[in-house]
């Protein structure tokens, strides 16, 4: 069984991308047997056959609604290909945060799925005294005031990493809340207001650096009560086309993007964790921490949508019972060899 989060997570990509196929048998599809995918396939291979059904039954409800969401996933073009891949790791960085693509080329057309197994993280981000946040985030470079406030923190990491060979660890610092993250943190706030204040398209910048540049559904498993949440993120207008008569069985509503930040601050009682608070529903909690047990020179936040447009299309999808059949009854009807 996959031992870390991370490898949890490519194995319910791969579980993903495979009910697609059998949920369209008579379609005609390409998957892309790449790297990605044969690391995803691993991670799920690795896993015991309860975990798997798990996942298989997560993955289902979730492809059972966006199939009657996405005329195009079955209905294309005369010989068009459904094609349907998973992103590497690094197409994240630059704005995508898909991990399950869908296209058919021939029809100029794509979705994207984000894959979530039992988690709603939106990105790891990092912080450190070479990383230009407002360069990356919000398409703004930090000042040089910025870059002077906190460089002084990352040396002192750097230092202990250095004298020790790398072995010293986290624990061995006293109080890091108040000696690291605190001054980290409140750099940080200072210098985003600042962008955002100069910047009036500084906020619809951070959103899409954090939820990526290109719509797609989210999806994420609720293992303890055998639910799927599916999400549409349809910021750019691409999801819920039509095909030649064919419609989605709803409309899947345009997001708006924020323009302006009402609160960044830390968030009450933490020491670690700050929230900003946009307009058009946009609420976003970042808490810095340090990814590893030994002392690194650069430091990780954890994001999260706290709060999204009312709007959002959000549908909860039951996954005990899958299109009629019991657990055992699916598996038997279904084929991923």
């Amino acid at each position: 069984m996959p031992g870390t989060q991370t490898e949890s997570g490519k194995a319910f990509e791969y579980a993903c991308l495979m009910s697609i196929v059998d949920f369209l048998k008579d379609v005609s599809i390409k998957i892309v047997e790449d790297k990605p995918f044969i690391t995803a396939r691993r991670s799920f291979d690795a896993l015991n056959e309860d975990v798997q059904l798990q996942m298989r039954l997560a993955a289902r409800a979730a492809i059972r609604m966006i199939y009657n969401l996405e005329p195009r996933l079955e209905h294309g073009s005369a010989n068009s290909v459904l094609t349907l891949s998973i992103q590497p790791d690094s197409q994240g960085i630059s704005g995508d945060v898909r991990d399950v693509v869908c296209v058919r080329s021939s029809d100029n057309w794509e979705i994207g799925l984000s894959c979530k197994h039992n988690h709603d993280a939106v990105k790891h981000c990092r912080l450190s005294d070479s990383i230009d946040f407002g360069e990356k985030w919000l398409q703004f470079p930090c000042s040089t005031t910025y870059f002077d406030e906190i460089r002084p923190v990352f040396q002192q990491l750097s230092r202990l990493k250095s004298e020790s060979s790398g072995r010293a660890l986290w624990s061995s610092i006293d109080d890091k809340a108040a000696t690291i993250y605190q001054p980290i943190l409140k750099a940080f706030l200072k210098e985003f207001k600042r962008i955002v204040n100069a910047q009036n398209n500084a906020p619809a910048n951070l959103i899409q650096y954090l939820i990526g540049k290109k719509d797609f559904y989210k999806v994420i498993t609720d293992d303890a009560h055998r639910i799927t949440k599916i999400q549409a993120v349809n910021i750019c207008g691409t999801l819920n086309r039509s095909f030649n008569g064919f419609h989605s069985i709803t409309s899947i509503p345009l997001l708006k993007l924020p323009d302006r930040v009402f609160h960044a601050d830390f968030v009450s009682d933490s020491d670690n964790s700050i929230e900003i608070i946009c307009n058009e529903g946009w609420n976003i909690r970042m808490r810095i921490h340090n990814a590893s047990s030994r002392i690194e020179s650069s430091l990780k936040f954890d994001v999260r949508l706290i709060a999204m447009p009312s709007s959002i299309f959000t549908q909860m999808e039951p996954w005990s019972i899958v299109d009629g059949y019991k657990a055992k009854e699916y598996l038997d009807n279904t084929s991923w060899q």
